[in-house]
Formats: C-alpha cells, structure tokens, sequence
C-alpha cells in the first residue's frame, strides 16, 4: 500500500516521459498530479508522437498547456533538450508513462531516437531508477523478448501489469497506472513492487 505520509514524494525530481500510446494519456494525468501532490518535481519529457500528434483521445497544444500547469516545469521535446539529464545528474528517477511497444523495443535494443529515449538512456548512465508503464498491443507476441529483456535490466523497474482484453486482443497488456506512486516509491528503495502480474481488472 502507497504510505501514509502526504509528502512521500517531497523533493524527489521524478522524470514524466511520455510516448504515443494516446488512449492511455488521459489515464495516467491524474497518476501525474498525484505525484505532484505528494510533493514531487515534475519534469515532463514528451517523444516525438505526442509532442506533434493530434488525436482524437487529446489536443496536442492542450496536453501541453495541462503538463505545463502541473509541473511548473519546461516541457523537454528534443533529444538535444534530454541530454543533458545525465551528465547534470537533474533527476532522481524516470517513469515512462505511458512506455508504448515500439519504445520499449527500442529502449531494450539500445536505439535513441526519440527524446523519450534520450531521457531514459542518459538517466541510466547515472545507475538511477527507471520505472516503465507498459501499454502495448503486442507484449505477449513480438514485444515479449524485450519486456523480458527489459525485466532482466539493472535499474528498470515495471508498473505491475495485465492482460487489458484477453478475449478480443489476445496479446495486449497495459499496466495498472493507479500503481504508479507506488511503484516510484518502491523503485526509489531498489524494488521492484509486488505482485508484477495481475489478474482481470
């Protein structure tokens, strides 16, 4: 269970990146604020996707204007603007939220193309924690071998997740985002939360 202190978080600089699953954004920007609330430096990171797409889950310019009310903090939307993440040691942890398949494969096969990926890449040089929200239609097909990849990593650490329509789309899981603070919580100690898989919603 999350603890009980109000201020859990307080001064702890959690790196936001998100990625283009944009039907789980809507879902993960009350986990954001909670954050916030319990005393948490939000520095949002966005990839390419969704710093450019529209859709019809948001507007990219009002997703902009709503991170920016939350965090207080510029938006980072370049690689060139994530970088400087490692070498000036700015953050205490990473959650990519959401972490969409193709980012995950890319992350797990050392591709840094995105500012999404920059982030977690020169986060990582520090041996700081990475939290990853999976939302992907092919975890349990193609995607497998790097959430298993993943998994084995030093340093990540996995929002507990689920198969989100086993009946209909087979090979999909998303994680539990209401487990976000807490997974942070635990991935700060250098645990990973428990259980990992969850049953049907």
């Amino acid at each position: 269970m999350l603890e009980k202190e109000s201020h859990c978080l307080t001064g702890i600089r959690i790196g936001v990146v998100l990625t283009g699953s944009h039907c789980t954004i809507p879902e993960v920007i009350p986990q954001i604020r909670k954050m916030k609330e319990l005393g948490a430096e939000i520095y949002p990171v966005f990839s390419y996707t969704v710093d450019q797409t529209d859709n019809r889950f948001y507007n990219a310019d009002d997703l902009k204007e709503m991170i920016r009310d939350i965090s207080d903090k510029p938006i980072i939307n370049s690689i060139v603007g994530a970088e400087p993440i490692g070498p000036g040691q700015l953050l205490d942890i990473v959650v990519v939220i959401p972490a969409t398949g193709n980012t995950i494969a890319k992350l797990a096969n050392g591709i840094v193309d995105t500012p999404a990926l920059m982030a977690v890449k020169a986060h990582l040089r520090n041996q700081r924690p990475v939290v990853i929200g999976i939302s992907t239609n092919d975890a349990l097909s193609i995607n497998a071998r790097n959430i298993g990849l993943l998994l084995n990593m030093k340093n990540i650490y996995f929002i507990p997740f689920r198969q989100d329509s086993p009946h209909t789309k087979a090979n999909s899981v998303i994680a539990a985002m209401d487990y976000i603070c807490e997974t942070v919580i635990w991935a700060l100690k250098g645990k990973q939360m428990q259980p990992l898989l969850l049953g049907p919603a």
